[in-house]
């Protein structure tokens, strides 16, 4: 799944060839409307990717494990099938295609579709008080899905949950009650961390400059202590969370 620093990636693109221009052609019909319109503004929050238009609309987007955007030069070959096309923007010499993105809406406020989410983990003004308050307002709860509700912190995603745990040692299992305020704030900062360094850095991802240490290693050596790291789906969608059973014991 795309994670917050994919999307800012992509919403930087967007702005930077085709922010500013007038939409000459849209598809499928029901974007006929953007036709003739100005981007105003591409916006990322958390993993969702809000575009927005002159006259007041928003085109709402969320990639969830299959959907992207890709820029092209007008009559390019694509590198996806057409039939994977949700939208298709043309800008003069550009176009703009959005493939396989279950979550693709035309909207007039672009506030809602994100109004449930926490602060952006990317963000330059990051409350990270607020952020650990917000942890504390969903109860008790397994570090490794805390990172993963976006309503206390939007963008972190099964990535970046799985290495900050690791740097900082702590067991994906272990209860949030168990952890004071300061060491909250240390998980959430970690992340934020890597992952500002990565937006300004570009692909691929690092963590404070090494590769991922178990993220996608099951059965690997931990390059910290030598025992093989071990997966298993966690929380009520069974996202698979990898960690090292005696690093973060």
């Amino acid at each position: 799944m795309p994670e917050g620093d994919t999307i800012w990636r992509t919403a930087a693109g967007l702005r930077r060839h085709v922010g500013g221009r007038e939409v000459s052609a849209a598809s499928p019909e029901r974007f006929a409307g953007l036709v003739g319109r100005t981007l105003e503004a591409v916006d990322p929050v958390g993993k969702h990717l809000l575009m927005r238009f002159s006259g007041g609309w928003t085109l709402h987007s969320h990639m969830r494990m299959t959907g992207s955007w890709h820029l092209y030069r007008t009559g390019e070959r694509w590198q996806r099938p057409r039939h994977l096309a949700r939208a298709v923007l043309t800008f003069g010499d550009r176009v703009a295609v959005c493939f396989s993105a279950p979550v693709l809406d035309l909207v007039r406020d672009g506030r809602a579709p994100v109004a449930h989410l926490g602060p952006d983990v990317l963000a330059d003004d990051f409350p990270l008080d607020a952020v650990v308050a917000r942890a504390r307002s969903v109860g008790p709860v397994a570090l490794g899905e805390l990172l993963l509700d976006q309503r206390v912190c939007c963008g972190i995603g099964n990535v970046y949950r799985c290495e900050a745990l690791w740097e900082l040692r702590l067991d994906p299992w272990r209860s949030s009650a168990d952890l004071p305020d300061a060491d909250l704030a240390r998980l959430f900062a970690a992340a934020r961390a890597a992952m500002r360094e990565n937006v300004s850095r570009g692909a691929p991802r690092t963590f404070g400059g090494r590769p991922g240490a178990v993220h996608g290693r099951r059965g690997r050596p931990c390059p910290r202590c030598g025992v093989r790291v071990q997966a298993r789906g966690q929380g009520a969608d069974g996202r698979i969370t990898y960690w090292c059973p005696t690093c973060q014991a």
